[in-house]
Order: structure tokens, then C-alpha cells, then sequence
């Protein structure tokens, strides 16, 4: 009975494999795809007991992000106001330069009066030509530029009916019942306020960069004045100037500089300027960024968001945890020799011989990884040690035995671990920067070993 026992759970293992024969055709695609599961298992296995590493992709940039801030702008700014009463029309195009005794706008009794004389055949061909012109760069994203376009067509009417010529004198001209109003100086064209233009570098305070109750008032919108009215203002100097508010702590990282590179995020145009630091009466610091040109790109901005370009040196970008250090045999560099048929570098290798037999050399091609004043730096696998080497045209020897070390990381492009030299620019806490480019080192998007001590070279490798 006891042996019976035993036997019942073979024969139940018996009967499940003829019920399964019965349902299961064993025929070569059974075998096959049997086969392939069991690959697959083995595959899963293999992959998920090994030992896996952190890859990190070669980047290429500064170290740092460079810090950003916001900005006010100071320029040489003077608020023009009406000497008269009346409706406004203004024909000067706004953030456009205006000459001196330039048009700028009318005054009338009547709105709807135009103030233009008879033009010529040659006046309106240049008048179809401005409007062709700018119709073949117009685009729906600016629309607003139409506007602005319509001011500086009706000053430019104005000026081809003889007014700009007629008002050189300074006394207002009167055109069909409207008064030509002439600029007394020539400068940039603003159409807007915000209470900042009495702001100079001798009453600078925290609250001015307070942009919470920040306004503009757009003067174009006015259609009737009276006399002592602001209706536009002026930019009369391409000198202009960056006041950034700093911290102890900036004051200090920016101290010492005479110019700094500026980055404006509005259209990412980089401009260099004069720098030094200023503190106001109640002690707080700033710093002041002088240019003398590019005032018109933002001439109706006055906060603008600007990175200093403080970190200037670029390379690739990798963690310092990657690097390793390899050592190399050192070699004189007087005892290299090329290869005759190829031209590739080498040393010759002293071979002995036997008992009366006179020793020779063999060229052992290698690769050189590095190099100084002195020496070459050869891959260990290339010798052994204590292996002589012989000088070229002379019996002078040389013992391969001195080592010294070279900075690098692994990459594992190929899926095990080869060695690449790096050669440091620059680092922190955590990356550093290494020079593009160089013989045996990394390349932009490269995948290196983030912790470099985990592998040893020729480690094949799951990322």
C-alpha cells in the first residue's frame, strides 16, 4: 500500500502530460517557440540579477545657469507739453527718431480738418512705395504696428505738402485751420508716461522697483488738450543706463568688474556695458550698467528682464562622481619611432635571444593618450613591466616601469566600459567642465558611468 502511495503523484504528472499531448500538437513550431519562452526567462533572469549602473548623458554649456534679474531703465528723457488748446492729430510715428524742427502733431479747432496741401506725382509715387514696402513685411502677429505705421504716413504727407520746410523757423505754421507743432530737438518719440522720468541715479530707492502699482499712460489716446498737456516725450541721448537692485551677498560676487555682457530675454539680443556699483541714501546697493547705444530696441521698456552673463566659460558638463584616474607608462619622447608602411607611432622592444644568440627588437605600435614636455603617456596593456625599449639609431635603453596618472571617465556608447581622458575647465560642488575635443575624451551626448569607481574598464555593462 505504501508503495502505491508513492507512485500516485507520478502517475498524476503521467496523466497531465498525455491529456496535454492530446491538446497541445508537438510538431517543430512547438519546439520552437518553447525554445524562444525559455530564452526569454533566462534573458529576464540574467538581466534583472546583474549588476546595473547609472549612465549620464555629456552635456554641452556653461557650468551654471547665470543669474537673472529685472532691470529699470534710465535714459535722458524730457516731457513735452502743449503751448495752446485744441484736438490732437499726431503724425510722427511712435519709438521713431525725430529730427529737429521734425513734425510731431497738429492742433485744431475741428478734428476732422486736414492739414495737408496739394501734393506732387513724385510725392505720391514715394507714398506708394512706403505703403508697398510695408505691406510686404507686414504680419498679423504685430498688428499693432499698423497704427504706428498710419502716424508716420500722415507725418510723412505732412512733410511732402512743404510744412516741415515752412516750420524750420520755430514759429508754428497754420495748414487749412490746423497748427503744425514742430520737436525743438531731435531725439526718440514717446507717446506714453509712468512717472518715471525725474528718476536719476541721485534719488534711487527700494519702492521704484516695486511693480505692483506700476502704470503707463498712453497720451495717443487723448483727442482733446489744453495748454500745459503732456502730449509726448522725448529721448534725447543714445546713452542709457541698467539700475539692478543687489543683495550684500551679489554685491560681493559682482564687485571688481569695470563691464559685464547682458542678455535681454525680451529678444535674446546680447549687449556689453560699463559697470560699478552704487548705493543710495539709505545704504542699499545697486549696480549700474551704461551703454552707449542700443536705446531704441527698448526705448519704451522701462523694466526689463536681463541675465548677466557672469559664467563664461563653456565645455561639457559632467558629474565629478564619473571621474576616475588611470595610470599610464610614461616613455621619453626620444624614443618613439614610426611605422615605415603606415606611419603610426611606436617603440622598439628589446627581445633576448637564447644562449649565442645576439638580441633584436620588435616595433610595438601603441597609442598615445597624452603628452608633455618629456614624456608620452602609452596604455599599460602595451608592455609589460620592466620591458626595455631601445632608441631609436642609437643602443640607449630605456626600462618601461615609471607610471603616472591621467583624469577620465568610462564610456559605455558600446555597452562596456572604455576609458576617455578628460581635461578639466572649470567645476563645483558637483559637475565640472572638461575641454570638447580633445584626442581620446567625450563628445556632446556621450554616455558615461555617473559613478565611475562602480566599474572597472571593459566591464560590459546594463544601463
Amino acid at each position: 500500500m505504501a508503495t502505491s502511495k508513492k507512485r500516485k503523484p507520478f502517475v498524476r504528472v503521467g496523466h497531465m502530460f498525455k491529456s496535454l499531448r492530446g491538446k497541445i500538437p508537438l510538431n517543430i513550431g512547438t519546439f520552437i517557440f518553447g525554445a524562444i519562452f525559455v530564452y526569454m526567462i533566462i534573458s529576464v533572469v540574467l538581466y534583472l540579477t546583474a549588476d546595473h549602473i547609472q549612465s549620464y548623458q555629456v552635456t554641452a554649456g556653461p557650468l551654471a545657469r547665470n543669474q537673472t534679474y529685472t532691470a529699470l531703465a534710465l535714459r535722458e528723457e524730457k516731457v513735452v507739453t502743449a503751448t495752446a488748446s485744441g484736438y490732437i492729430t499726431y503724425y510722427a510715428r511712435e519709438n521713431s527718431k525725430v529730427a529737429k524742427s521734425g513734425v510731431v502733431y497738429t492742433l485744431g479747432d475741428n478734428q476732422t480738418e486736414a492739414a495737408v496741401e496739394e501734393l506732387t506725382e513724385e510725392d505720391y509715387a514715394k507714398i506708394r512705395s512706403s505703403i508697398a514696402s510695408f505691406a510686404s513685411t507686414y504680419s498679423g502677429s504685430d498688428f499693432y504696428n499698423t497704427y504706428n505705421y498710419k502716424y508716420e504716413l500722415e507725418g510723412t504727407i505732412l512733410q511732402y505738402s512743404g510744412l516741415q520746410s515752412q516750420s524750420g523757423s520755430g514759429t508754428p505754421q497754420t495748414v487749412n485751420g490746423q497748427t503744425v507743432y514742430t520737436s525743438a530737438q531731435d531725439g526718440v518719440l514717446l507717446y506714453s508716461l509712468d512717472d518715471y522720468e525725474e528718476v536719476s541715479l541721485d534719488n534711487l530707492n527700494r519702492d521704484l522697483f516695486n511693480q505692483k502699482d506700476y502704470k503707463i499712460e498712453n497720451l495717443q489716446t487723448m483727442r482733446k488738450v489744453t495748454a500745459g498737456d503732456e502730449v509726448y516725450k522725448l529721448v534725447t541721448s543714445e546713452e542709457w543706463s541698467l539700475i539692478i537692485p543687489l543683495t550684500r551677498e551679489q554685491t560681493v560676487q559682482l564687485s571688481g568688474r569695470k563691464s559685464i555682457r547682458v542678455r535681454f530675454l525680451k529678444d535674446d539680443t546680447t549687449q556689453t556695458g560699463r559697470f560699478s556699483i552704487l548705493t543710495d541714501a539709505d545704504g542699499e546697493f545697486y549696480c549700474r550698467i551704461s551703454f552707449d547705444s542700443g536705446m531704441l530696441r527698448y526705448s519704451n521698456d522701462r523694466f526689463l528682464d536681463i541675465e548677466l552673463v557672469t559664467n563664461t566659460k563653456s565645455g561639457l558638463k559632467i558629474p565629478l562622481s564619473s571621474i576616475v584616474k588611470k595610470d599610464f607608462y610614461i616613455i621619453p619622447k626620444e624614443f618613439v619611432t614610426y611605422n615605415e608602411e603606415d606611419g603610426k607611432a611606436g617603440f622598439n622592444k628589446k627581445i633576448k635571444r637564447g644562449k649565442g644568440e645576439d638580441d633584436s627588437s620588435e616595433f610595438v605600435q601603441v597609442t598615445i593618450y597624452e603628452e608633455d614636455e618629456k614624456y608620452y603617456y602609452v596604455d599599460m596593456s602595451s608592455f609589460e613591466n620592466s620591458d626595455v625599449i631601445i632608441k631609436p639609431d642609437s643602443q640607449a635603453t630605456y626600462t618601461v616601469e615609471e607610471t603616472k596618472p591621467l583624469e577620465g571617465v568610462f564610456s559605455i556608447n558600446k555597452g562596456y566600459a572604455v576609458f576617455r581622458k578628460i581635461s578639466i575647465i572649470d567645476q563645483n560642488d558637483e559637475y565640472c567642465l572638461v575641454e570638447p575635443g580633445i584626442s581620446y575624451g567625450i563628445a556632446q551626448f556621450d554616455h558615461i558611468v555617473r559613478d565611475g569607481n562602480t566599474v572597472n574598464e571593459d566591464d560590459i555593462l546594463y544601463d
